[in-house]
């Protein structure tokens, strides 16, 4: 059986592709997808009311640069321990009751500041609390996506939601510099409490069939910590976010450096500056138009080099060609870029995700996306500062390029149409009296007899079940060989409790690590003996 991951080539067609915009004849889905966006685009709106109430205040650069600081640090802190609720919660509920918190804290906001009691410092805190609902409500809505379309449908669904992602970074600033003008700061903080009643009707909607867990809802750091082994001993899973964070570190520059570009390149107002950002959002819809038929004679890893290679020459261009029709059209060229990297590598991680652990390891993305686009803006605008713009582009256009040709050597895999729905196929542990489920740690011991004509093959088959049993909840794995019995050998992995070993026999385990095991186990003859042993 195929592993979700194994290599698919180039020029195969996809049985995951579909139309572009399928997934919106899911009313659900589609539903969702129109209340996010009406949500993002509050949210940017907020950001720039923020910052714009900001302008006279003591020190206003740095403390206008402090709201992007308090919008993005609650996603790094918060965004693990909100996959964690978001696995073990009921995703509607938990995002129904952010939109209400969102609401909430939306009028407190609007209130304090027709008030005129909204200084520097509480406006700050305010932006921080608002980012803490956007860091527990990404990771549910991400790991909502595979509930609300088919599976073949994945792919053109992670498409939507980055172009509802650029749509709303681009349309948001241009409102609300419109609304500011118009009608005051207090106007955009109004909005963007209203923004939030759409995607929290949406959710009124989605009918959702409550997923049991086995063994009951995990205790909160246990959970925490299953999620992070399962992303660290997951190869699929270290090499999609490796290749999000190389992608990043130098496109970062192009968000970063923007305003620069218009202004000191291009001699564009304000105006302008928002026309190039709805280029950037028309790339993006182009994107999903496009990358529909792509992927149906392109292997991921085709697709990805192909969209490195141009962002590297987005970046290049930007800084070596003159006038500000060419920016547009480049900026079209690099938001395709952006989008069809971002929501390529979301997309495979969503297709070989098992259930039980997507939104921990979803909430891991988030924190590498967010992350590696703050470290990115700062680095290059320090390089940019000491050095010259268009060199900062230059170098990192160069990056760009060397990040699409590392794929030739650390490839993406290729999702396959297997799903990766739990099976209990280890039966019931064998042990004369259940122990205490805080029992721990638990040392399970699986005795192997292999001829020497087989033994190389089954280590490299042993390499594979190390992986499944240390993504699974194994905390340790160690392989013997019986001193008197050369043909004998004993593997030995320990899990922190009996409870999470139960986890284990029960839903954690899927039909890859089956088959993993049954490759294992076949070279054995005798068929092989396990034990569990227990702290007296």
């Amino acid at each position: 059986m195929p592993r979700p991951g194994d290599p698919v080539a180039a020029g195969e067609p996809s049985a995951l592709e579909s139309s572009p915009w399928a997934p919106l004849r899911q009313r659900v889905f589609a539903l969702l997808w129109v209340g996010v966006l009406i949500s993002g685009m509050g949210t940017w709106m907020q950001t720039v009311g923020a910052q714009w109430l900001l302008l006279d205040s003591p020190n206003a650069a740095a403390v206008v640069a402090l709201v992007q600081v308090a919008n993005t640090l609650p996603v790094m802190v918060m965004a693990m321990p909100a996959g964690v609720l978001a696995d073990s919660f009921d995703k509607r509920w938990l995002l129904f009751a952010v939109q209400v918190y969102f609401l909430l804290a939306g009028v407190s906001l609007l209130v304090l500041t027709l008030a005129g009691r909204m200084p520097a410092s509480l406006l700050l805190v305010f932006t921080f609390l608002l980012g803490a609902g956007a860091a527990v409500q990404l990771p549910a809505l991400q790991a909502s996506t595979p509930e609300l379309v088919p599976r073949h449908q994945l792919r053109s669904a992670a498409r939507l939601e980055m172009v509802g992602v650029n749509v709303a970074r681009a349309a948001g600033p241009a409102l609300a510099g419109l609304v500011i003008a118009g009608w005051g700061v207090a106007s955009v903080f109004a909005l963007n409490a209203l923004s939030v009643i759409p995607l929290g009707v949406g959710l009124l909607f989605w009918h959702r069939t409550p997923t049991a867990v086995p063994g009951g809802r995990e205790r909160f750091w246990p959970a925490l910590r299953a999620g992070g082994r399962y992303a660290w001993h997951d190869t699929d899973v270290r090499r999609v976010l490796l290749r999000l964070g190389v992608f990043l570190l130098p496109a970062s520059a192009l968000w970063a450096l923007l305003p620069l570009i218009a202004t000191r390149r291009l001699g564009a107002g304000p105006g302008g500056y928002g026309v190039m950002f709805a280029a950037l959002g028309i790339g993006a819809i182009a994107g999903a138009l496009v990358l529909g038929r792509v992927r149906r004679v392109l292997s991921t890893n085709a697709t990805l080099t192909a969209a490195g290679l141009l962002m590297a020459a987005s970046l290049l261009a930007l800084v070596a060609v003159q006038g500000y029709p060419a920016a547009l059209v480049i900026l079209v060229g690099a938001g395709l870029a952006w989008t069809t990297t971002i929501s390529t590598l979301v997309g495979e991680l969503q297709l070989f995700l098992p259930g039980w652990v997507m939104a921990r390891v979803l909430a891991i993305w988030t924190m590498v996306f967010t992350g590696c686009q703050a470290l990115g803006a700062l680095l290059w605008g320090v390089v940019a500062n000491q050095i010259d713009l268009f060199a900062t582009f230059v170098v990192t256009a160069g990056l760009s390029a060397a990040v699409a040709g590392m794929g030739m050597f650390w490839r993406v895999p290729d999702a396959s149409a297997d799903a990766l729905d739990p099976i209990a196929y280890w039966g019931e542990a064998r042990v004369a009296l259940p122990p205490e489920p805080s029992a721990g740690p638990v040392q399970i011991a699986v005795t192997y007899t292999v001829a020497a004509e087989h033994e190389r093959d089954w280590l490299a088959a042993m390499g594979a079940m190390r992986r499944s049993r240390l993504r699974s909840g194994a905390t340790r794995w160690e392989l013997y060989r019986d001193a008197e019995h050369l043909d004998r050998f004993v593997e030995q992995f320990w899990v922190p409790t009996w409870e999470e070993h139960l986890r284990q026999h029960e839903g954690r385990l899927t039909a890859h690590d089956q088959a993993i095991e049954r490759t294992a186990l076949g070279f054995s003859d005798p068929p092989a003996t396990a034990t569990h042993l227990l702290p007296p």
